[in-house]
């Protein structure tokens, strides 16, 4: 059985007080934490390793088990195999008299389900015959992706979910969720042993639409109108995610002039009948395929106004 150096793992001195093995735990668990690794198999490893060694020298008791065999706790089995060994002086625990031992059960509380723990721990605090009762540990929490259109978004949708172990649950997601936010669905994470689960976040993604661009709660699009409109000022038609929208243009409105459709936005998520703007840039659009009396007319315009020219 290899010898686990534990102070190695955190990268602490043997007389590291309590504060500096944990500020060393902290630092390595967000480090090597499979969610935010992309291996994740060897993340995982390094993970339990770590917890490993902060379970035996974040507690009192198991680190003076573990100092007292230190580097010769191979010779104290082999010795004690023979029968010529005082097993007592190592592994007496707090109170009792004998080895104090843990079952799979217990240390799959601490570190997860089939965790595989090092030999050196099985063999120093015992991997059977436990006589404590094991520990409620909370479940893990899950992300899970979630892209839904911008029609979506803007009236709330349902999803039906499903992750690996878990039943199917039909998840409800509310209007104005935006690409980053973060939905919580209590209990439905990771089981927990004999505690509580951990719980479902929601990554939601947003995805492009072809109408509308999107800036914050507000939504900008293009229209186009008539020559004769933009002159003279008139009504258009604006699509809207749902439904359309009357527009009144003024009198000489520019080409590239944007316009505001109050409270037909977006709405904002979190506020019940909060809604963004819609801003609608105007496009205008030149008569094509002009009659003799058209084009006459146009020129005729063109001479009261050869500034322009």
């Amino acid at each position: 059985m290899e010898y686990k150096d534990y102070y190695e793992v955190l990268g602490v001195p043997k007389d590291a007080d309590e504060k500096a093995i944990k500020s060393a735990y902290r630092k390595l668990a967000r480090k090597h934490h499979p969610d935010v690794n992309t291996n994740k198999a060897e993340a995982e490893s390094r993970f339990k390793e770590i917890n490993e060694a902060y379970e035996v020298l974040s507690d009192k008791d198991k680190r003076q088990k573990y100092d007292q065999f230190g580097k010769d706790w191979q010779r104290a089995q082999q010795a004690g195999q023979a029968g010529d060994f005082d097993w007592s002086q190592y592994q007496a625990g707090p109170g009792q008299g004998g080895r104090t031992r843990y079952s799979n059960e217990d240390l799959q509380d601490l570190f997860g389900e089939g965790a595989p723990f090092s030999d050196f721990f099985t063999h120093l605090f015992g991997a059977e015959g436990a006589q404590a009762q094991p520990r409620a540990s909370r479940g893990r929490d899950i992300e899970q992706p979630v892209t839904v259109t911008l029609a979506e978004a803007f009236k709330g949708t349902v999803r039906r979910l499903k992750h690996a172990g878990g039943p199917t649950i039909e998840v409800k997601i509310p209007p104005g969720v935006e690409t980053g936010s973060r939905m919580r669905v209590k209990g439905q994470g990771m089981a927990g042993r004999r505690g509580q689960a951990g719980d479902l976040w929601l990554a939601i993604t947003v995805e492009e639409d072809a109408r509308f661009v999107r800036k914050g709660n507000d939504l900008h699009t293009r229209v186009q109108v008539p020559l004769y409109t933009a002159v003279l000022g008139g009504d258009v038609t604006v699509p809207l995610l749902e439904g359309k929208a009357r527009l009144r243009v003024p009198a000489e409105t520019q080409a590239g002039n944007e316009l505001r459709l109050k409270g037909q936005g977006m709405p904002v998520y979190g506020d019940a009948g909060a809604r963004g703007d819609l801003y609608v840039t105007i496009e205008v659009r030149l008569p094509a395929k002009l009659t003799e009396k058209e084009r006459a007319l146009f020129q005729e315009l063109a001479g009261m106004r050869p500034e322009e020219k």
